[in-house]
């Protein structure tokens, strides 16, 4: 029978030795991360062990007597050793349902990890989930290139790029997150009526945490910043989010130079390049611009899958 057991304080050091070691494991799931925003989240993290020995993690909080894989991170399903297999995550899956219905949750509320983070294949979870009658609710849309089989820029994107190799640019990794952002943060405003998830103290903090994963690449014309991204980079895969630039860096073409040269100079040994999602309202709404955007540079869907699980 598989244990399930809470996570305290007490676990941290073989939390994070586990998902470091673990097949689809990332940074996002250390706890270093996962606790930057502890006071908006009722951690209910779980750890489970077959004969003694830790198998699995779910990053999770809770919500209303609902269990959440975790409502601070992006994505965050069943983080797994390299010894799970089918069969045993199914019992993984049975002592999950064993121990929320004890603690009366009504709901799991599920996010898988996407494939392309997996370092070895990893969809056990979604196979138990179907065994157990979870439901599909959301699948967002993810813009991807695959780095080792990529397709061509379209010729808007060809031109954009030599557009701006007339100006004189200069790309640099910044810690000026607070001037970034600022151009962030208006730019959401003003396109999307959105706020950034992220605060430039908290995206400070973290990078400070992560400097190998988290980083901020900007370009400048002269001591201006005109365009920037943050990368998230894990051992598969370059995310970018919070892509931005003032109206000054959208003359330059400054945006395209730099996703460019990231692509082909800076991550071309990483298996993908993520520009994120471009689905809203639950993944019923496709922003078809800003997927098209996106699909430009070669991209193409990889999906962010949401189940719910009845208990």
């Amino acid at each position: 029978m598989v244990a399930v057991v809470r996570y305290s304080s007490g676990h941290k050091s073989g939390w994070d030795a586990f998902v470091k070691a673990s097949k689809n494991g990332t940074f996002l799931f250390l706890r270093d991360y996962m606790e930057y925003h502890a006071d908006r989240f009722k951690d209910h993290s779980l750890l489970f062990y077959y004969k003694d020995k830790l198998v699995a993690v779910l990053p999770a909080s809770t919500s209303n007597k609902e269990l959440h894989s975790h409502a601070g991170l992006s994505y965050g399903g069943m983080v797994s050793g390299k010894k799970m297999k089918s069969q045993l995550m199914l019992q993984v899956f049975e002592a999950l349902v064993r121990y929320s219905r004890e603690q009366h949750f009504s709901a799991l509320y599920y996010k898988a990890i996407p494939h392309i983070y997996h370092q070895l294949p990893a969809e056990e979870d979604l196979y138990a989930l179907f065994r157990y009658g979870a439901i599909l609710y959301r699948r967002d849309v993810n813009s991807v290139i695959d780095l080792g089989n990529r397709l061509p820029y379209n010729q808007l994107r060809k031109r954009k790029i030599n557009k701006a190799a007339s100006y004189t640019l200069e790309i640099r990794e910044s810690q000026d997150y607070g001037t970034y952002m600022q151009m962030a943060s208006q730019l959401l405003g003003e396109k999307y009526q959105l706020n950034p998830i992220h605060t430039a103290e908290e995206l400070i903090r973290l990078s400070n945490s992560f400097p190998e994963n988290i980083k901020l690449k900007a370009i400048y014309e002269g001591e201006e910043m005109v365009a920037g991204l943050v990368i998230y980079e894990t051992a598969t895969v370059a995310h970018s989010q919070y892509i931005c630039s003032n109206a000054r860096g959208q003359k330059l073409a400054a945006l395209d130079c730099l996703t460019d040269y990231l692509i082909n100079k800076v991550y071309p040994h990483k298996k993908y390049f993520s520009f994120g999602v471009s689905t809203e309202q639950q993944g019923l709404y496709l922003n078809e611009g800003l997927a098209s955007y996106k699909e430009s540079y070669g991209a193409r869907t990889v999906v962010h899958d949401f189940y719910r699980l009845d208990f």
